[in-house]
C-alpha cells in the first residue's frame, strides 16, 4: 500500500498489466514558459482482472497520467510498462480500449458508421465488425438511436457511444476517463453492470470518476492523487477508517431549554422535516445525548451511525495537503 510517500508494498504475484514507477510530467505554458508539474513521481500497479480507480480532485493529474499510459503525451521522467513491456512495443497498445472524458466523435456519422470507422482503425473487418457493432450498441443501450447522427446525441448518449468504441475490438484492458459523466441514475446502473460484466469476462479496468459511490461499488483498489502525487493507494477497505466517525441523532419535542443544552454539547442542529437532527462526533457521547434528551421529554426518532466513506477520505485529503490548488491542466 502507498501512504503519502508512494512506496509500493504487497503487490500480487501475477505480473502487472500496468506498472508505473517514478512517473513525472512537467509542462511549460504561457509566453514566459511557466513550469507546471502536473505529475510528480507517482507509482502504482494494476493487476490482471481487477477494477482499479484513479481518483482525486480536478487538477490532480489523473488525465495526464492516463494520456501518458496511452502515449498521447510523453513522460518527463519515469517508466511505464504495459503487459510487462515498455511503451515502445506498439502491440501492447492494441490490447487496450480507451474512452476519453469527452469522447471524440464525428458529429455527422451515425452509430454504426462511427463504429465501422473505429473498428477498421483497429484492424477489424466485415462481417465480424458489423456483428460486433450491433452487439456493443445493444450493450450500451443505443439501439433506439441507430438512425440518428451522433451530433444530435445528449451528453449521456455520447458517453455511451464512447464506451461502445472502447470495447468494440475486445480489448484486454479498458482505460476509461469519467465513464459515468452525464449519465442519469438508471444509465449509471446500466454502465456499472456493463463494466462488471467486462471484468467477469477477464478484462482489466482502470478508470477515473468523481462519482465516488460508484467507485466504492466497483473498485478492488484505488490510487488517490492530489497535486500530482499519489497520497493513498490500496484496497478501499484498508484505506477507510472502520470506526464510527459521527452519529446523527434525530429528535422531536425538543423545547428551547433542551435545544440550548444540546447545542452546547454537540453543536447546532439541522432540520429534517419537523424534527431536529444533532450530529455527534464519534459514538462515545451518544448515550449522554440520549439520556439528556429523554430526561427532558424529547422523543428519539432515529440514531444513525455514519462511517467514513471514500468521499470523506478524498475531501479530507484535499483539505489536508497545504498549498494552492494545482492549475486545471488535467
Amino acid at each position: 500500500m502507498i501512504e503519502g510517500n508512494g512506496v509500493i508494498s504487497g503487490a500480487g504475484a501475477a505480473a502487472p498489466v500496468v506498472e508505473v514507477k517514478e512517473l513525472h510530467k512537467t509542462f511549460r505554458i504561457g509566453f514566459f514558459r511557466k513550469r507546471v508539474e502536473a505529475v510528480r513521481g507517482i507509482d502504482f500497479v494494476v493487476q490482471p482482472g481487477e477494477i482499479f480507480g484513479l481518483l482525486g480532485p480536478n487538477g490532480a493529474g489523473k488525465t495526464t497520467t492516463i494520456k501518458m499510459l496511452l502515449r498521447l503525451i510523453f513522460p518527463s521522467k519515469g517508466t511505464i510498462r504495459l503487459f510487462g513491456e515498455t511503451l515502445h512495443h506498439r502491440e501492447s497498445l492494441r490490447r487496450i480500449g480507451y474512452m476519453p472524458e469527452n469522447p471524440y466523435v464525428y458529429q455527422y456519422l451515425k452509430p454504426f458508421e462511427f463504429l465501422d470507422l473505429c473498428g477498421r482503425l483497429s484492424g477489424m473487418r466485415n462481417p465480424a465488425l458489423k456483428k460486433r457493432s450491433a452487439e456493443v450498441i445493444e450493450m450500451v443501450g443505443l439501439t433506439f438511436a441507430t438512425d440518428r447522427a451522433i451530433g444530435k446525441f445528449s451528453k449521456g448518449m455520447t458517453q455511451r457511444i464512447g464506451l461502445a468504441q472502447a470495447i468494440l475490438h475486445h480489448p484486454e484492458v479498458l482505460i476509461l476517463d469519467e465513464p459515468m459523466s452525464g449519465l442519469d441514475p438508471i444509465g449509471r446502473k446500466e454502465i456499472r453492470d456493463l463494466l462488471l460484466s467486462q471484468r467477469m469476462q477477464g478484462k482489466t479496468l482502470l478508470f477515473t470518476s468523481h462519482i465516488l459511490s460508484d467507485v466504492e461499488m466497483l473498485c478492488d483498489r484505488v490510487a488517490i492523487m492530489h497535486r500530482g502525487k499519489v497520497t493513498h493507494y490500496g484496497r478501499i477497505d484498508d484505506l477507510l477508517t472502520p470506526d464510527v466517525r459521527r452519529v446523527e441523532v434525530v429528535l422531536s419535542k425538543v423545547n428551547a431549554s433542551l435545544r440550548e443544552k444540546l447545542e452546547t454539547m454537540v453543536g447546532a442542529p439541522h432540520a429534517i422535516e419537523h424534527h431536529l437532527a444533532f450530529t455527534v462526533e464519534g459514538d462515545a457521547t451518544v448515550p449522554t445525548v440520549l439520556k439528556v434528551a429523554l430526561e427532558a421529554g424529547a422523543q428519539v426518532i432515529a440514531v444513525t451511525p455514519h462511517r467514513e466513506t471514500l468521499e470523506d477520505l478524498v475531501v479530507r485529503e484535499a483539505k489536508r495537503v497545504p498549498g494552492t490548488p494545482a492549475e486545471p491542466l488535467v
